[in-house]
């Protein structure tokens, strides 16, 4: 976390959100209102956004044109999930103000654009992907007695699973069920940042004294993949850094107010893992509901096909008896059953 301790640290902040506030980031991140509430906006430098992946139509728009062309799957799915996700990535101001400014950020922050195109499995599950340069950084500002902008870049994305749907136990060709029918990209937060099995140096799982793995949170797994990104194409003079940092820490007040937004993060972190949980949870609940309405849905067919069969079978033994007449009336009527014994003496 960048601490103003002279040490340039890398962060990347993820946010999940619903269709029903895509709009309000779709507008912040593409400069649509005409006012905003962060004074430090400026709008007149707006011009200078670079855009890495230009949305073509309204996020929104975006998302359901993959649903519609079946390049991503909603199924099972809440009415309010959360289908949409926002990674900030960010170094301190500092750095790219000692680095050449403008033209070194563009060359950062298209480089950062690749790591997130490897985060999310495609550019084609992107919605759009803008850096910022209109920012004005007014610590800085006032210390160095110059503008000073902060430099960061929003990727906005859909979060999928690469999911395999198998043939069901009521398939017809028994040699079927259960093989893999399809293979889907499903729309799945809680499983896109699930936790990831820690591992030693030598690449195997750290274990627990129980057995069971050991768990590494899923935005520790993130801030890892951009720093590992960055310093492999060459950017080495930066350090890993935390989610939440901060440049601006030149006060007591400020320092504080930083202390009490890292407990907020952890805090934060601490809801989005239950928050995947309870949304995994949903997700086993949509499939149990699923296979009943499947169940139920057999059951009427199966009384409606004996709806339909009964006044049938009525009518086939109503032509019998009149035909044929009745079963017991064709047949012989029984007679008394000699023992062997009868036969022989008569003989």
């Amino acid at each position: 976390m960048a601490r103003n301790d002279g040490v340039d640290r890398s962060v990347v902040r993820e946010e999940p959100l619903r269709r029903s506030s895509i709009g309000i980031r779709e507008r912040h991140n593409e400069r649509k209102n005409e006012a905003y509430s962060n004074a430090d906006v400026m709008p007149e430098r707006s011009y200078l956004n670079i855009h890495f992946k230009q949305p073509e139509a309204s996020y929104e728009s975006i998302l359901n044109h993959l649903l519609n062309e079946k390049i991503v799957s909603d199924r099972g799915l809440r009415q309010d999930a959360k289908v949409f996700g926002e990674m900030v990535f960010d170094v301190n101001t500092r750095y790219f103000d000692e680095h050449g400014g403008y033209d070194y950020a563009k060359e950062f922050f298209a480089e950062a654009y690749r790591c997130a195109v490897g985060i999310v499995g495609g550019e084609q599950f992107i919605v759009s992907a803008v850096m910022h340069a209109d920012e004005r950084n007014r610590a800085m500002s006032e210390q160095l007695g110059e503008d000073v902008y902060h430099y960061h870049l929003h990727v906005v994305y859909v979060p999928v699973v690469e999911k395999k749907v198998l043939y069901s136990k009521r398939c017809k060709d028994p040699a079927l069920r259960g093989t893999v029918k399809e293979v889907i990209m499903q729309v799945s937060r809680s499983k896109k940042w699930a936790s990831k099995p820690a591992m030693d140096e030598f690449g195997a799982p750290i274990l627990q004294k129980n057995g069971k793995p050991v768990l590494k949170k899923s935005y520790s797994v993130l801030q890892d993949n951009y720093y590992e990104h960055m310093v492999a194409a060459g950017y080495t003079d930066i350090e890993r850094g935390e989610v939440g940092s901060t440049e601006e820490h030149l006060t007591v007040t400020q320092f504080k107010a930083e202390q009490k937004r890292k407990r907020h993060d952890a805090l934060r972190a601490e809801n989005a893992e239950i928050e995947m949980t309870l949304l995994g949870l949903e997700e086993k609940k949509v499939d149990s509901e699923n296979e009943l309405h499947d169940i139920s849905q057999q059951a009427e067919e199966a009384q409606d096909r004996l709806k339909e069969l009964t006044p049938r079978i009525k009518d086939t033994e109503a032509f019998i008896e009149k035909h044929l007449g009745k079963p017991e009336a064709l047949l012989p009527e029984s007679g008394v059953v000699e023992r062997g014994t009868h036969y022989r003496e008569e003989k």
